[in-house]
């Protein structure tokens, strides 16, 4: 069993993988804004209430654990496209600018984070009409921020992985998820968030696809 951190554990992605998480009787740490959305109770978890874009609060959060995993995204106040935003357009780059900074002084041994199929070369492979709206509506800037977190990663020294979700569903049956890279094999449009959330996991527990972006889907 490891000790892991978790962030975003109180989004849609991020609930399943602290469900998860506690399923494979890992012990837990979630760093979260408002610790009275976190309705779980157990022995193996531990609540720390802040920001992950503020060094001291995350180190605190961080240590002792040998992985992060976050599910954190650039959120709007609804799926409207056109929503405005609930979090700062640098959210994603300043949170991992400091979980790269601490990771050396405490010892992690892999970052494992959600990005998105369809930044950098995937943009090229997702249907058009879904490029058009990253290039013309709010959606734009959770990808713009996906594809900054990434280049911030590969230019440090740590162990990383990028999972790139296709389409994100709410559906609840385990199915198996299938890798892509390079568009190769050519991946299906839809992934659940229970599947995303359980595939993170599994790569922070196996250790692999270490400095490597996959596209995940089902």
């Amino acid at each position: 069993m490891q000790k892991l951190l978790i962030l975003g554990a109180t989004g849609r992605t991020g609930k399943h993988l602290l469900a998860e998480a506690l399923k494979a009787n890992h012990e837990v740490h979630i760093l979260v804004r408002n610790a009275r959305k976190v309705n779980i109770d157990s022995p193996k978890l531990v609540i720390f209430e802040g920001l992950s874009t503020d060094l001291l609060t995350l180190e605190k959060a961080m240590e002792g654990c040998e992985v992060v995993l976050s599910a954190l995204n650039i959120s709007r106040t609804s799926d409207f496209p056109w929503a405005a935003l609930r979090t700062p357009t640098d959210f994603l780059s300043n949170t991992i600018k400091n979980i790269i900074a601490l990771t050396p002084k405490l010892g992690v041994k892999h970052v494992v984070v959600t990005s998105a199929w369809g930044v950098l070369e995937t943009k090229a492979h997702i249907p058009f009409w879904f490029r058009w709206l990253i290039d013309y509506s709010n959606i734009g800037y959770g990808y713009r921020e996906h594809e900054n977190q990434e280049q911030i990663l590969q230019r440090s020294s740590i162990n990383w992985t990028a999972v790139r979700p296709v389409g994100l569903t709410n559906f609840t049956e385990i199915k198996p998820v299938q890798v892509s890279f390079n568009n190769s094999p050519k991946p299906n449009l839809l992934i659940s968030r229970l599947n995303v959330a359980r595939y993170m996991l599994d790569i922070a527990q196996k250790h692999i696809y270490v400095r490597q972006a996959p596209t995940i889907s089902e």
